[in-house]
């Protein structure tokens, strides 16, 4: 398909899922192929506009914002090919995943992980590094076995193991720096079950057992509730079958009313008054009760999440996670801060991604979250020189105050990346003032 894409002189105004980003490009557009997308490209760069591409904006950070042209992947979207003697599958970048999941299932095949959430296009999912948990899987981006790249001067380029091995090797979590992701190929595997099974927990019993428990499960993550000793946990794996999901009554009741509805009102009520929230919080976290259900992988992956919020994450080495925890609980118990939102706790096998963080090393992810509207910054402060002094790596799409230099010093493959962008961007077509923060000019 050839043509030129639909672009409009005036971009609206974008704003991010969480409100925390607002930008007013000159143009917009709205490409329905790779080469309307290369159009777009190199009419921007000629005009002198700087390029960004925004999913559905679920970046707190402004990795996305643009004062130039401003790329929606709307009719980007959609599977080009399923191949089930390689069991990979091609997806246009604009693909949300919740999108990609269902045709995947339809087919009888699943990605291997997911992330808690599936809101995401495929492209911006795995452009700034969104994960799961897991044992033996990584990130959505560990996944992908090829992809497209428009570059600053409008052509494409394949990359895979095999095939510009070099820019394959970054180009997978290449936070919009490299080109734009045009298509991806994943790996897929034949369609498979997860049992969950969620039990509260306690916090010593959780930190005591870390270990065991990631390597009992395939996929292990816990929430702690702060101003408590509670944590909630949640292990899925692998199940023969047969599907057993939460009842209709029940499921809505656990992740509707309670991870939702209540869950709004109580943030709301913490914001208004926050002494109210620690004793919330432990009635609240005191109320969470065992179950176990079983379904198709990704409905057991991800959740529902529609209480608003921003969030700030860092991975850190797997044997640092424990000690980092306990000088979180430590600093909460001793601050006037009052936190409504539980600490999110999970893992990764190392990769071989130039800019994950998980490039290298075993990693856990800490993930710590503020109701919309609170004021965040004392907590995401604290809580950041914690995770920097254990050589943490922020998340790309998550808020932090790193920049290139800290960033160099705990990426060993950051100058590969960098080296990398300075010859396929080197006019800085890619680029805006996060970037410009996080990789340096």
């Amino acid at each position: 398909m050839t043509g030129t894409a639909t672009t409009s002189s005036t971009g609206s105004a974008w704003r991010n899922w969480a409100g925390t980003v607002t930008s007013r490009p000159a143009r917009e557009a709205t490409p329905a192929s790779a080469d309307e997308l290369a159009a777009a490209i190199r009419s921007a760069a000629e005009d002198g506009l700087r390029v960004k591409t925004v999913g559905t904006g679920h970046s707190f950070t402004a990795i996305a914002a643009t004062d130039g042209l401003l790329i929606r992947p709307d009719l980007l979207t959609g599977i080009r090919e399923i191949d089930r003697t390689s069991m990979t599958v091609t997806v246009e970048a604009g693909t949300p995943l919740k999108r990609l999941n269902a045709a995947l299932a339809r087919e009888d095949l699943s990605l291997a992980n997911m992330g808690d959430i599936m809101e995401q296009t495929v492209a911006g999912a795995t452009s700034t590094g969104t994960h799961g948990t897991g044992r033996d899987s990584g990130s959505i981006a560990a996944q992908i076995r090829g992809l497209e790249l428009i570059t600053a001067d409008g052509s494409l380029l394949r990359c895979s193991e095999k095939e510009n091995p070099e820019v394959f090797a970054a180009a997978r979590i290449g936070l919009g720096a490299l080109g734009v992701v045009s298509a991806i190929t994943f790996a897929v595997e034949p369609l498979f079950l997860l049992t969950a099974r969620e039990e509260p927990m306690s916090f010593d019993r959780v930190t005591s057992d870390f270990d065991e428990l990631i390597s009992e499960n395939e996929h292990f993550e816990f929430y702690w509730f702060p101003h408590t000793d509670n944590c909630n946990t949640k292990r899925n794996n692998r199940s023969a079958g047969p599907a057993a999901p939460p009842g209709a009554v029940s499921g809505w009741f656990e992740d509707e009313l309670l991870s939702n509805g209540l869950f709004q009102v109580i943030n709301s009520l913490g914001r208004a008054v926050p002494a109210t929230i620690p004793p919330i919080a432990r009635v609240a976290s005191r109320a969470l009760s065992a179950r176990t259900y079983t379904d198709i992988a990704y409905k057991v992956f991800t959740s529902p999440r529609r209480v608003r919020f921003v969030e700030m994450e860092y991975a850190l080495p797997r044997d640092a996670a424990v000690t980092a925890l306990r000088e979180v609980k430590a600093m909460i118990e001793r601050s006037p801060l009052r936190i409504s939102f539980p600490i999110e706790v999970r893992t990764a096998p190392a990769d071989d991604i130039a800019l994950s963080t998980a490039s290298g090393r075993d990693s856990a992810y800490i993930a710590v979250h503020m109701y919309k509207g609170t004021p965040y910054r004392s907590y995401f402060t604290a809580v950041e020189q914690i995770m920097t002094a254990h050589g943490g790596r922020p998340h790309w799409g998550k808020i932090h105050t790193r920049d290139a230099e800290y960033l160099a010093g705990t990426y060993p493959r950051f100058g590969e990346f960098t080296a990398l962008r300075d010859r396929l961007d080197p006019g800085r077509v890619f680029g805006n003032d996060y970037l410009r923060r996080v990789l340096g000019d």
